[in-house]
């Protein structure tokens, strides 16, 4: 959710009120359902006039009587980039580890061509990103940062899936994902399987979810909270030492301390 909020804030700085002459929705597969020329059509002509957010997903109102909402969704790898006419370009959106250089379009999935020749282009190496016409946005649930707390307690104690499955679940609270799960379990000190909560440890999760995305959204990404780097083999939990465990929970890699998030 912090890398779409970088990517959302890419569109609004540099790419609204820009007239769209051109449109590449070629890639069937980010661009599915729709075929080849399909969201060309709806767009040529139009122009993007306010973008919003909701958890991981994103979308941009366009201009005209009955304009289409273009939505996108990231995935795991994708970043927004526009590009001026000269080659100058602003980016947000995943972390790349080493960066990408300017002007690397290899992993162009979609693109918008404007009237002075500058482009927005979802660029995606891993092809997990998503673009189409009219998103069904409603289906989300509140935003994880600006969720209420009774809103919160319910999503994370109905049900019987474990806690981390709730967490994740983007018609309960949209934007927490695999990474943001885990910090969030971390601080609270919280096992990733538990199914049941009492309203205390409840409590104790949302101020804990409040504390990781406000962490992730000040300082650029998940990638900067504190236990990303420590979820690998040998990894040790920087708040007591102990090992860190891996397994799968809700179809999810996992990692939790051994000691103090214990079921």
């Amino acid at each position: 959710m912090p890398e779409v909020e970088s990517a959302r804030s890419v569109i609004e700085r540099a790419a609204l009120g820009r007239p769209i002459t051109e449109v590449d929705d070629t890639d069937t597969y980010v661009c599915r359902p729709h075929r080849p020329g399909d969201i060309r059509a709806a767009l040529v002509g139009r122009e993007l006039t306010a973008v919003h957010r909701r958890g991981k997903s994103m979308w941009c109102d366009t201009s005209g009587e009955a304009g289409p909402v273009l939505g996108f969704h990231l995935g795991m790898s994708g970043k927004i980039v526009v590009a001026s006419p000269a080659g100058d370009e602003i980016d947000g959106g995943d972390y790349w580890e080493g960066r990408r250089a300017p002007g690397d379009y290899r992993w162009s999935r979609f693109a918008l061509t404007f009237a002075d020749g500058g482009r927005l282009l979802l660029v995606d190496p891993r092809r997990l990103g998503r673009v189409r016409l009219d998103p069904p946005v409603e289906a989300l649930g509140p935003d994880a940062a600006d969720i209420d707390e009774p809103t919160f307690l319910r999503a994370v104690t109905g049900g019987t899936a474990p806690i981390k499955a709730h967490l994740m679940d983007q018609h309960l609270i949209a934007g927490i994902g695999n990474l943001l799960a885990d910090e969030i379990l971390w601080q609270a000190k919280i096992n990733p399987g538990r199914r049941e909560l009492t309203r205390p440890l409840a409590k104790r999760l949302y101020a804990a979810t409040q504390q990781a995305v406000a962490d992730a959204l000040r300082d650029g990404g998940v990638h900067t909270l504190t236990i990303v780097e420590h979820r690998r083999p040998g990894g040790r939990c920087p708040r007591d030492g102990a090992p860190m465990t891996r397994g799968t929970v809700g179809g999810r890699t996992t990692w939790w301390c051994s000691t103090d998030q214990r079921r």
